[in-house]
């Protein structure tokens, strides 16, 4: 049973940064897309940021220029990195993986913005 942990959450002021890591529990093949969602108390859960296996990304309006995210395929990881936080960022943010056959989804880390 594969498992995503998920690391890097916490508290940040507006304005700072925060990066969070999900990694694999062991070798998943055949991995295609990797992706943040996150979900706000009282809202739906949102995609982020997704990026494909030949490095191909994609952002929500609200966070582009202000994050990126990569990925180490060999170490089945991937990574947000959060700049200019922004109160509106607080929620639970998740990483998902999809590979051939299979979607992978962490059990999500607390990201909280506030001064």
């Amino acid at each position: 049973q594969v498992q995503l942990v998920e690391s890097g959450g916490g508290l940040a002021q507006p304005g700072g940064s925060l990066r969070l890591s999900c990694a694999a529990s062991r070798r998943i093949f055949g991995i295609n897309t990797m992706g943040w969602y996150r979900q706000a108390p009282g809202k739906q859960r949102e995609s982020v940021a997704t990026i494909t296996s030949s490095g191909g990304t994609n952002y929500v309006d609200s966070v582009k220029g202000r994050f990126t995210i990569s990925r180490d395929n060999d170490k089945n990881t991937v990574y947000l990195q959060m700049n200019s936080l922004k109160p509106e960022d607080t929620a639970v943010y998740y990483c998902r993986i999809m590979a051939t056959g299979y979607i992978y989804w962490g059990q999500g880390t607390q990201v909280t913005v506030s001064s």
